[in-house]
């Protein structure tokens, strides 16, 4: 069995103009953090590098990802990547901080069995940003009884999920910028949070946990449909919670990837406001 050394970055935040205030460094102390949250599609792409440099565009075609999201990462942070080999093509992995805290927890695979692929529905398109009702329990299970509208979109390797490290050479060859461009593990996630943001109004809320089953490398230029439904609608803690299944297909119909994504939508600190 091979094993896999650990990989140590420097966390970047590049979406503090994404329009979710938990990324702006002022909005977030408001809300008790020191300051901006690290993405968790970044994060999540931190946590499938070993794989993604292993096996490149095979991860891409047919890998497997999850990540849980514990303790937050702000902009400049070391990050350690500590995968431990638990198969000949997958491995368990923690996101740790400098101190050794664990601050996420995940896996990385190739299937030894391909997984059946989503079917794309053609749901009708998202609506219009003026007409998106502001995000509660009730606008939330309204969707997940009517569905949610679709997205249309390329990737086009532009900012801010163009790269997830400082320096697109830390990056493998398969998805760097300036050299194969295939779409990258933080692009994708990132498409279930816009996936969501496109069908309501939200204000601070946070990614905690996603599922990934990759079925086909995404190339630069190409356009692809966001689909996605609503799975599931809980409280913890004092938080709104919300679970979303999410499809990704080319524009022609084949599929790219599904994930599974939770997000918490109502924080405590604004739900008891």
């Amino acid at each position: 069995m091979q094993s896999f050394k650990p990989w140590t970055t420097s966390a970047v935040n590049r979406a503090t103009k994404s329009g979710n205030p938990v990324h702006d460094d002022r909005a977030a102390k408001q809300l008790g953090f020191t300051s901006g949250l690290v993405p968790g599609a970044t994060l999540f792409a931190y946590l499938v590098h070993p794989a993604l440099e292993r096996w490149q565009e095979r991860w891409l075609d047919r890998g497997h990802g999850s990540i849980v999201l514990i303790h937050p990462f702000h902009a400049t942070d070391p990050v350690v990547a500590v995968p431990k080999a638990d198969g000949p093509k997958s491995y368990a992995c923690e996101l740790r901080s400098r101190d050794g805290r664990v601050c996420a927890t995940g896996t990385a695979s190739i299937p030894d069995v391909r997984l059946a692929p989503p079917f794309q529905r053609d749901d009708p398109p998202a609506p219009a940003t003026a007409h998106r009702p502001v995000a509660s329990r009730t606008a939330l299970e309204w969707l997940m009884r009517a569905g949610m509208g679709s997205l249309r979109l390329s990737w086009r390797s532009e900012p801010p999920y163009d790269q997830y490290t400082r320096d697109q050479a830390e990056m493998p060859s398969c998805v760097r910028p300036d050299q194969r461009a295939f779409a990258n593990p933080a692009f994708l996630v990132n498409l279930a949070n816009r996936a969501l943001t496109a069908n309501v109004r939200l204000g601070p809320w946070i990614h905690t946990e996603s599922e990934v089953q990759n079925f086909s490398r995404l190339a630069l230029g190409r356009c692809v449909d966001v689909e996605s439904s609503v799975l599931d609608l809980f409280e913890r803690g004092g938080h709104e919670f919300c679970d979303l299944q999410v499809n990704v297909f080319l524009k022609e119909g084949e599929p790219i990837a599904t994930i599974r994504h939770r997000v918490i939508y109502l924080l405590r600190q604004l739900a008891s406001a």
